[in-house]
């Protein structure tokens, strides 16, 4: 049996370095899906995306076949794999509900997938696995041992400041995530 295995982190280089100790563990790159904010690509057209995505995935033979997206409340993102896919036919409205449609056609629970697109919104990086049950501790370990962000207690920080869920139609955030 497959599942999803998912989480975010606070930039790109870090979830970077997750995909690429989840390949050198023997993870497929078609298992494998990145989207998120990278500051070197905000100020990028469409048609500079694959080449700036191609530097900043280095050597991480997934990430060379990222490219840049403009999601809309999110603003220009990297993204690779089956989500990037799926993202993209949002761009498009092939997906209804956007980005949040990206996540839930992907397997995330709404809730969830609200949180990753604001998670992506205010600068992070979402890294996503569909795991077979024999390689799920393996990347479960890998992921939770680069740091992940807390999902409840950011949740609850951004409760404080007034957020109830991911809005496309808010401007992207200007601040990194803290």
């Amino acid at each position: 049996m497959t599942r999803m295995i998912t989480r975010s982190y606070d930039n790109y280089d870090a979830a970077a370095d997750v995909v690429q100790d989840l390949e050198d563990a023997g993870i497929s790159s078609t298992d494998i899906s990145v989207v998120g904010r990278d500051e070197r690509a905000k100020d990028s057209n469409a048609a500079e995306g694959a080449g700036i995505g191609a530097g900043i995935g280095g050597a991480a033979g997934l990430l060379a076949g990222i490219g840049m997206l403009a999601i809309p409340g999110i603003g220009p993102v990297v993204a690779a794999g089956w989500l990037a896919s799926t993202a993209a036919g949002a761009v498009a409205g092939a997906a209804a509900g956007g980005i949040v449609g990206s996540f839930t056609s992907a397997g995330v629970d709404e809730d969830e997938a609200h949180y990753y697109a604001e998670t992506v919104r205010r600068g992070g990086t979402v890294v996503s696995v569909k795991a077979p049950d024999e390689h799920a501790a393996t990347i479960e370990g890998i992921m939770d041992g680069a740091a992940p962000i807390d999902r409840e207690s950011r949740t609850a920080q951004w409760r404080q400041e007034g957020w109830t869920r991911f809005d496309e139609k808010a401007d992207p955030y200007k601040h990194p995530v803290v």
